[in-house]
């Protein structure tokens, strides 16, 4: 008889840009027995500061479906849209938490918790975004304190065309700009295939690789004391995230 998993630990709801199809496999190649993650999609053709801002208008009925579903917690999955502004992932957080009834956090929220686990304060920031959005995700970073040391962004301005991206073109980026004086590597982005490449660039750069999804998921299981270590997935599924807080 098969056994199947319907989230007896942990039910994840999180949402994701329309045209993503990277994020949903990744999530559950990393999630452990017992989490289950439901997804539903917000509306974004591409990134311009107008179509990121337009996404961020619909999380409420993303967050209402959600909670239909009795998720245990609410993700915003759109780190260029949740990194925009500080003030604006607090008003998307604050908004879905009233939508629905639920804890929420952002893609956003994750990273940084992240980088502050791995004590990293200097980063390699390597992305497929536009340059616009590179610098707001610069300035998001700054503002919380953290130096980037390099920021390189591939130009590309839809989900569709980012997630064909091989891993192999995350490697030969690090590689590329390797830094010496860089305490981490961040591959941003929900919709790029990054999560193959963690532990092969740690393994040649001898640094902790965070990504999106990495991230979101590492957030989410350790808030809901959930310990479980994602194997393959790199150095951060060994240590701990703080409280999450409304």
């Amino acid at each position: 008889m098969p056994v199947i998993d319907y989230g007896a630990r942990l039910r994840l709801g999180v949402m994701v840009p329309s045209g993503n199809v990277i994020a949903e496999p990744q999530i559950h190649a990393m999630l452990p027995a017992g989490v289950v993650a439901y997804i539903t999609r917000l509306e974004l053709r591409g990134s311009s500061e107008a179509e990121l801002i337009e996404m961020s208008r619909h999380v409420e009925a993303g967050a209402k479906l959600l909670a239909d579903a009795q998720v245990g917690v609410v993700v915003f999955h759109c780190t260029a849209v949740s990194t925009f502004s500080a003030k604006l992932g607090q008003e998307i957080q604050h908004r879905i938490e009233q939508a629905s009834g639920l804890p929420a956090f952002s893609t956003a929220q994750a990273l940084v918790s992240a980088l502050r686990a791995l004590q990293a304060k200097k980063i390699v920031l390597l992305t497929p975004y536009i340059e616009e959005v590179n610098l707001r995700e610069c300035a998001f970073l700054e503002h919380h304190g953290f130096e980037v040391l390099t920021q390189v962004g591939l130009g590309i301005n839809g989900n569709a065309e980012m997630g064909k991206l091989s891993e192999q073109v995350w490697v030969d980026l690090a590689l590329k700009y390797q830094d010496p004086q860089a305490d981490a590597y961040f591959i941003s982005c929900t919709a790029v295939r990054s999560a193959e490449a963690i532990e092969r660039i740690e393994a040649l750069l001898d640094r902790p690789v965070i990504t999106s999804n990495q991230a979101m998921v590492w957030f989410a299981l350790r808030n809901y004391g959930i310990t479980d270590h994602a194997a393959g997935y790199g150095r951060l599924f060994a240590v701990q995230a703080p409280a999450l807080t409304g």
